[in-house]
């Protein structure tokens, strides 16, 4: 039987959450996230640096989950974002997002909106942000390991919305030759430029992650970089890849990635 709103709702306010304080950049940011709930991964790092920032820009973030993207972003061009704005529709997660900024003294900068991406233009204008970050659920209604907990369940099945909803949403919000940025599996790839092209989008930038440097194997992720109303022709960057070997640790690209910025807070 399918959920509802309402069940998945009451699911939510019946659950009682146990937080921890996880930090990175060498403690320079902090965030609160559910110990077994929904906690963020890579993937949340990898496209928080994928994504340029140009001066004043106006951001979006589509299912904000913890608010991780907005505190990255913050963090590393915090003067020079003009504002920032996350939707999200689990109210345990946008309370922890909102709880993330003040902790990291944000609060003037970004906020959160807590709402359905399928009725965006209810919480935003069309085409009023510069820039839109979407880390959309990966697996579809049905597939892949499905958690028990359910905060989890929701962030990572499209259950909620499904890929197109997204792209929609993305298209909807962001302005003419503005630039929209996702991180999606990698062998999905196909489908998701048919959808992107659907909506308007032409990808302007590809990079392939993969898991390990010294095994062949299929990329794991890919980074997408897209343009709104955009011409043709993309560049694809060389791959990224997380760890040095199997079982081993982070690669030094990878390690970069978590070491402390010097911080352009607003």
């Amino acid at each position: 039987m399918g959920w509802s709103l309402a069940r998945l709702r009451c699911a939510e306010e019946e659950t009682e959450e146990q937080i921890s304080e996880d930090s990175l950049f060498d403690g320079d940011l902090k965030c609160f996230q559910a110990i077994k709930g929904y906690r963020f991964s890579v993937d949340s790092v990898l496209i928080s640096h994928f994504v340029s920032v140009r001066e004043n820009d106006r951001i979006l973030d589509l299912g904000s989950g913890c608010g991780i993207i907005m505190l990255v972003l913050l963090y590393r061009w915090g003067k020079r974002i003009s504002d920032i704005v996350g939707v999200e529709f689990q109210r345990n997660l946008a309370d922890l997002a909102r709880k993330n900024l003040q902790a990291n003294a944000f609060e003037t900068c970004g906020r959160v909106v807590e709402g359905d991406i399928k009725n965006l233009a209810a919480y935003v204008a069309p085409e009023s942000f510069d820039t839109v970050v979407c880390n959309p659920p990966f697996y579809g209604h049905g597939s892949g390991r499905q958690s028990s907990n359910n905060e989890a369940r929701l962030a990572r099945h499209q259950i909620l919305a499904n890929l197109e909803d997204f792209i929609f949403a993305s298209a909807l919000a962001v302005r003419n030759k503005g630039t929209v940025y996702f991180i999606y599996p990698a062998g999905q790839i196909a489908a998701f430029i048919a959808l992107l092209g659907k909506h308007r989008l032409a990808v302007k930038k590809l990079q392939f992650v993969y898991s390990y440097t010294q095994i062949q194997s299929d990329a794991r992720l890919v980074l997408i970089e897209c343009s709104k109303n955009g011409g043709s022709g993309a560049d694809i960057l060389a791959p990224l890849y997380i760890y040095s070997e199997k079982n081993g640790g982070f690669t030094e690209e990878m390690q970069n990635l978590y070491k402390k910025n010097i911080s352009l807070q607003c």
